[in-house]
């Protein structure tokens, strides 16, 4: 039943506009735009340049779009996308999409190998195609695109039947939660959406653990996640050789990644920078992490793995820096302030460096690879990305460490929130 104030804004509304172009004066200056920004003499290689023309086509397709047809494509098109891309990674369609170098297949072929039910597998197809995510060569007959060949790669492919299994719960029981709640914001990793909807009282970390399968799609998902994205080392993001390297004092360590996984980032880190021999490189996680990391590669990087709960006092003092990438989102503020207080109490003031390398959600023109994770990050952990403001606040007002710098690249990649302890007098 409508409010009189839902009625009010329904009068003032006239419904002919949702037939109508969003904003079709903005159409011409976008194609100029477009058209400038497409001149480009090489946007695979030129990040910015690609984007910058990506949000302009993006722009000039919100412009053209009506809103009923935005409407329909959020709530109905996309939705099916969502749930056929899933079902066609776990029945294997996108394989045999790829076979033969991608050549024309019909779909009943694909049917019979699949052992598929045609009518339902020609509905998804057709679908499919309609939203360019496949393409179509003829009445019944499909071959692959370059999404469609990156959905044969589990890091890509498993985040359709990773999110569908364990993220929609938490989704549709959101605006449960929040009128339960008062509509106030979870601060619990254990009091959330995720808790709510999957009626648990365990955390999304131990639900992972008695969920094998989804705990493997997680982390093929988040290696996925990384792929093309610039790393904090690129001097873009972070001058790592003039702010780290230069000033380091062995024998005290040069990094220790606080709960950094399997190592990605410190390997990466001894593959660019080549540290000389000796030089303390530590690497910190749970013992079942480390248990899958790539040991002999560790070894040759000189790279040292540690078990270690970021929950409890650092046991590496003096270290030139110690790293936190993608863990204080995962947390509400007041467990924040636990981990970063068991790395303050080791580090040297005047001298060692906390590297957070995180989101740095701008005021204005927020990335959606930034805001989709903000939302993510309180439906899974009551936590959030944060503001600039929100990293100031948390590391100097609640941790009494010091902002040295926020390096924050933009565009929807991680800056890196530089920190020390502050010197007194």
């Amino acid at each position: 039943m409508a409010t009189s104030k839902q009625t009010d804004i329904e009068e003032s509304v006239h419904i002919s506009i949702a037939s109508a172009p969003r904003d079709i004066g903005s159409v011409p200056s976008l194609l100029a735009d477009i058209a400038s920004l497409g001149n480009h003499s090489d946007l695979s290689a030129d990040r910015e340049a690609r984007l910058s023309l990506l949000d302009k086509a993006r722009s000039l397709v919100a412009a053209l779009e009506t809103p009923r047809e935005t409407a329909v494509k959020h709530v109905g098109a996309e939705t099916a996308s969502f749930f056929s891309i899933g079902l066609g990674v776990e029945v294997g369609l996108f394989h045999e999409l790829a076979k033969n170098n991608g050549s024309p297949k019909k779909d009943t072929e694909l049917a019979e190998i699949l052992g598929f039910d045609l009518g339902i597998l020609r509905q998804i197809l057709r679908h499919l195609a309609a939203m360019k995510h496949i393409d179509q060569t003829g009445p019944d007959e499909y071959t692959p695109n370059n999404f469609t060949l990156c959905l044969t790669y589990p890091p890509i492919a498993d985040g359709y039947p990773l999110y569908r299994d364990m993220c929609i719960t938490p989704m549709q029981h959101l605006h449960q939660y929040l009128a339960i709640k008062s509509y106030s914001a979870p601060t619990s990793i254990t009091d959330n959406p995720f808790t709510f909807g999957h009626h648990t009282s365990s955390s999304m970390f131990d639900y992972l653990t008695h969920h094998p399968l989804q705990n493997t799609r997680f982390n093929s998902h988040m290696s996925g996640y990384r792929v093309g994205r610039p790393s904090w080392l690129h001097p873009s993001i972070y001058p790592v050789q003039s702010r780290l390297v230069t000033g380091h004092e062995p024998p005290s360590a040069l990094l220790v990644d606080i709960g950094g996984n399997t190592g990605r980032d410190l390997l990466q880190f001894a593959h660019t920078f080549s540290p000389p021999k000796g030089t303390t490189l530590i690497l910190q996680d749970q013992p079942p992490v480390l248990e899958s990391a790539p040991h002999s590669e560790l070894e040759a990087a000189g790279i040292t793995p540690m078990p270690h709960d970021f929950f409890t006092p650092q046991p590496v003092h003096g270290a030139r820096a110690y790293f936190l990438h993608h863990i204080l989102h995962d947390w509400p503020d007041e467990r924040c302030v636990e981990i970063v207080t068991q790395i303050k109490g080791a580090m040297r003031p005047g001298y060692s460096r906390l590297l957070v390398n995180e989101h740095v959600i701008p005021s204005m023109g927020a990335s959606w690879e930034a805001t989709y994770l903000d939302l993510y990050m309180m439906l899974l952990f009551g936590a959030k990305e944060r503001t600039e403001e929100d990293w100031v606040a948390l590391l100097e007002d609640k941790c009494g460490l010091r902002v040295v710098k926020v390096w924050n690249p933009g565009n929807g990649i991680e800056g890196v929130i530089e920190c020390e302890v502050p010197v007194e007098g």
